[in-house]
């Protein structure tokens, strides 16, 4: 893994075979997707990457204080890897292997068995929550917060 992305590793990977497919699956190449004029300049580019990384960091921590916060947490944090996935190679990794993992976990909840399954327990849950709810109205009844004198 070549962090300043200097364009040996452009050819690693081209094309790979997904097997769950059984063909061929067009993935970009591997390196820095800086313009070829601040690639040609090895002090711009890596001024370039450093404007880069810094972005990208700041996304990330965005998406890490969004966690416990309102906010799509995850979603930034993924849109700040993949702000460094434009430049270094690591970060293209993590984003394949990402695209992957939720590639197959979205196959894998396709299946007709963990489907059956699924609606199963969501049913099952729903009912278990409609009987609280019944038994706290019942018990206690529905009392507004608020008061309205007319």
């Amino acid at each position: 893994m070549n962090a300043e992305s200097d364009g040996r590793d452009r050819d690693v990977a081209a094309a790979t075979t997904d097997p769950a497919t059984g063909g061929a699956t067009d993935e970009r190449e591997l390196g820095s997707r800086a313009p070829q004029y601040i690639q040609a300049r090895r002090t711009l580019h890596l001024s370039w990457q450093v404007g880069v990384f810094v972005v990208g960091l700041a996304v990330v921590v965005a998406g890490i204080i969004m966690l416990p916060l309102p906010g799509p947490g995850w979603v930034v944090i993924f849109g700040g890897m993949a702000i460094w996935a434009t430049e270094f190679v690591w970060a293209q990794l993590v984003m394949r292997w990402t695209k992957r993992k939720l590639t197959e976990a979205a196959q894998k909840a396709l299946d007709p068995k963990v489907r059956k399954r699924n609606i199963i327990l969501t049913t099952v849950g729903l009912v278990i929550v409609a009987v609280l709810v019944g038994i706290y109205v019942w018990k206690f009844g529905i009392v507004m917060p608020w008061k309205i004198d007319e």
